[in-house]
């Protein structure tokens, strides 16, 4: 059988001992945001129920792996960028399953040094991710709430490994148009209150604010694709998204489609999904 595709109520074949002591917090009943992710990008670490919620997604919107894709894509320009600007540490809210072109694969490559904190509360992405990166002493995987950022921030695994000190980046990729909680504004201003000056937050959300009526009505259609699953989609607004990051300067070219930042892209077509990096005074 291959992985990914045990039965709904037993883990997988082939999973590790880590991956089946979390099995007791995994919701085999209904799909995850995560492991539809991984699904629509071609990973093995997911279920029949997401592979169904996946299906159901495509239908209303068969643009959603390219979406999927553009995100991914838009996380390595980012973690580059980055980079290049003096910041080598990373918190990811909201990591998912772990795939090629990683934050840390990206950062190491760049910066040996540089240190990458993976939060998740999905089990078998937390699982995943803690098997990919085993040995690596700069690397750290948290299962965790996004939403209660004291208990984020106190975790050994945040706490012990990223120096307050310094620079750091907040990646929250592909995940707050996940959650509905009305306090995020003030839950994300928690986090960047956390770090040194001179850190960014890094940010993609999905959105119907759209001059473009059909690319809005493409993005709805995935909002409506997700109704039923774990991980429902809450589309905002351009303003919603920008309070989200905290009213702060944008770094060029602003908050544009993923596909267009830092750069269009004219080969490229829009995703629906805005992309921006707020820098931090």
């Amino acid at each position: 059988m291959p992985r990914g595709q045990g039965d709904r109520r037993g883990a997988p074949a082939g999973w590790s001992a880590p991956e089946r002591a979390l099995e007791a917090g995994i919701d085999f009943d209904r799909a995850n945001a995560a492991r539809i992710y991984d699904y629509l990008l071609g990973g093995a670490c997911n279920f029949a129920v997401d592979r169904e919620q996946a299906a159901k997604i495509l239908t209303q919107n068969p643009d959603m792996a390219y979406v999927c894709r553009a995100n991914r894509d838009f996380l390595r320009r980012a973690v580059a960028w980055c980079l290049d600007r003096g910041i080598h540490q990373f918190l990811d809210l909201g990591s998912g399953v772990p795939t090629v072109g990683n934050v840390h694969e990206i950062a190491l490559a760049h910066r040996p040094d540089a240190r990458v904190a993976y939060v998740d509360f999905e089990p078998v992405a937390v699982a995943h991710a803690h098997e990919v990166v085993d040995g690596l002493e700069t690397v750290s995987v948290t299962r965790a709430d996004m939403r209660d950022p004291d208990a984020v921030l106190g975790a050994p695994g945040v706490r012990d490994l990223l120096d307050p000190a310094l620079p750091t980046a907040l990646l929250t990729v592909a995940v707050l148009h996940f959650v509905p909680d009305p306090m995020l504004p003030a839950i994300l201003a928690r986090y960047r209150a956390a770090l040194a000056p001179g850190s960014a937050h890094v940010m993609t959300h999905g959105s119907a604010d759209h001059d473009d009526a059909e690319l809005a009505a493409r993005t709805r259609a995935i909002q409506d694709g997700y109704r039923g699953s774990a991980t429902e989609v809450v589309l905002r607004s351009r303003p919603e998204i920008h309070e989200l990051l905290g009213g702060n300067a944008l770094a060029e070219p602003g908050m544009v489609d993923i596909v267009d930042w830092p750069a269009p892209d004219p080969e490229a077509r829009p995703t629906g999904g805005y992309a921006a990096i707020a820098l931090l005074p």
